[in-house]
């Protein structure tokens, strides 16, 4: 078995701001896992706020492909419990084979990975689709140009509740917000009662990642339920955000991939937590993995192919009415030529 490494620039369709990062593309790596017969792909974008980039990531999966050559693979759980010392903390790397990894054992079992797991399709929660932070003008436009039944509004600026106003006039969909640890814990009860009043469906990650008493006191006094993001990275943070969380929004380049983000979800359920699963701005390979695993979940974010002018992958596509998965096993995701 062998590594090969593909690496892209996204363009993103309209400039992106959140709270703590702007940007106007986004670079991604394509691992490709493959044996001569078959190949795998998954996929992980870089990320400046948490320190990756092609580099860091390109030199953890030389020292695993060099570990590859003679290996038996037998599952992805397997490969990924027989590679993790390799990786020297790089989720994301580690999580960019681990999606090839089960795209590869897919389409050697002749099985889309949903079946595999026994889940069905009906079950998919619909994706939201995400408004980056800008003028409310801006805003309202992006609106106007993709209707859809849910919006993540990002948020974390002086005029929160006024933009969220605004929004409501133009549309009767449901809105998420998210504020990107931008708010305090007395911002985040106050604006709770003003949000819910607007039909917003809950706040994802309203503080930093460590603010874990002023989370207990918005869990205490919130309107409405609070998802964790920044401050639940890997399964072990789970446990740590009951009684401070309503649930959690996992992702899969934070936590490492598929394999440990099924642990997380067993984790959560046990806890009867809501669980979420996120994207990073990936192209259908990374985003078609997401809808997969998409009918174990409460909400799901996988809108990437929807911010970006360029896939590079066919997948996954993503409709108003429903997901259509592609007659192909694994996660179904090809690259185009």
């Amino acid at each position: 078995m062998q590594i090969v490494l593909h690496r892209y620039t996204l363009k993103l369709r309209h400039y992106f701001k959140i709270a703590r990062d702007e940007r106007s593309e986004q670079p991604t790596l394509i691992v490709e896992l493959k044996d001569g017969e078959t190949s795998g792909y998954g996929e992980a974008t870089t990320n400046t706020y948490y320190g990756i980039s092609y580099q860091n990531m390109a030199e953890c999966l030389e020292k695993v492909n060099q570990k590859l050559e003679n290996y038996t693979f037998y599952t992805p759980a397997q490969l990924w419990e027989d590679m993790k010392d390799y990786f020297g903390g790089n989720p994301f790397a580690q999580c960019a084979l681990d999606e090839a990894a089960y795209d590869f054992y897919g389409k050697k079992i002749g099985k889309p990975l949903y079946q595999i797991w026994g889940l069905h399709l009906a079950n998919m929660p619909q994706t939201n689709y995400t408004i980056g932070i800008d003028s409310v003008e801006k805003m309202a436009e992006k609106l106007k140009e993709m209707p859809w039944d849910l919006y993540k509004i990002k948020l974390g600026t002086p005029h929160d509740i006024e933009i969220v106003k605004e929004l409501r006039k133009h549309t009767n969909a449901t809105f998420r917000v998210d504020a990107n640890c931008g708010w305090t814990a007395e911002e985040t009860i106050r604006n709770s009662h003003e949000l819910k009043k607007l039909g917003v469906e809950f706040i994802e990650q309203p503080m930093k990642a460590d603010a874990w008493e002023d989370m207990k006191e918005v869990f205490a006094h919130s309107a409405l339920p609070v998802i964790a993001d920044e401050s639940c990275i890997v399964a072990s943070d789970v446990s740590k955000c009951f009684g401070y969380f309503h649930g959690i929004n996992i992702k899969l380049m934070k936590c490492g991939g598929l394999t440990p983000a099924l642990q997380m979800i067993r984790e959560a359920r046990s806890l009867n937590m809501k669980l979420m699963m996120g994207c990073m701005t990936e192209s259908s390979v990374g985003i078609s993995a997401i809808a997969h695993i998409a009918p174990m979940l409460d909400y799901v974010d996988m809108d990437g192919p929807m911010l970006i002018s360029n896939d590079i992958a066919e997948g996954v596509i993503l409709t108003r009415e429903k997901a259509v998965f592609p007659e192909r096993n694994g996660i179904g995701a090809k690259l185009r030529a």
